[in-house]
């Protein structure tokens, strides 16, 4: 990889309900898939700031940080995604952002197989930060 290539970086937050559940987003963009709430690093951002910003933007409500327990590639997108557990700092409301046309918690069996593997490995969370490539 040369010094001015192009290469992408996310965060993304695996927040729970009280049934376990696991919340996502679904995009209004793009194939109008399901997601994790979280999003593209910006130039000069780590990906914790990253991570708050994009939680802040797309749900209308600040988060807390508790782990990163994962990082893995996506050959599709030649980007490296950091996966967060994170639960919600404040009481309020979710609020979309235009990002998202609605939300929902999922249990862990119906989410996809990549969604699925990273939520359970962090939920699974042994102190040791997992990586694959899909």
């Amino acid at each position: 990889m040369g010094f001015e290539d192009t290469y992408r970086l996310s965060a993304h937050a695996v927040i729970t309900n009280e049934l376990g559940e696991v919340l996502q987003l679904r995009a209004t963009y793009g194939d109008r898939n399901w997601g994790l709430p979280g999003g593209a690093l910006d130039p000069g951002e780590t990906v914790h700031e990253a991570l708050l910003r994009e939680c802040r933007e797309e749900l209308g409500r600040n988060v807390r940080i508790d782990y990163l327990s994962g990082i893995y590639y996506h050959r599709v997108y030649r980007s490296h995604v950091f996966i967060f557990r994170a639960h919600f700092a404040d009481s309020g409301a979710i609020a979309l952002s235009d990002e998202h046309s609605e939300m929902a918690y999922f249990p862990l069996p119906d989410l996809s197989p990549v969604q699925r593997q990273r939520v359970r490995e962090c939920l699974e969370f042994d102190g040791r930060v997992q990586s694959a490539k899909f």
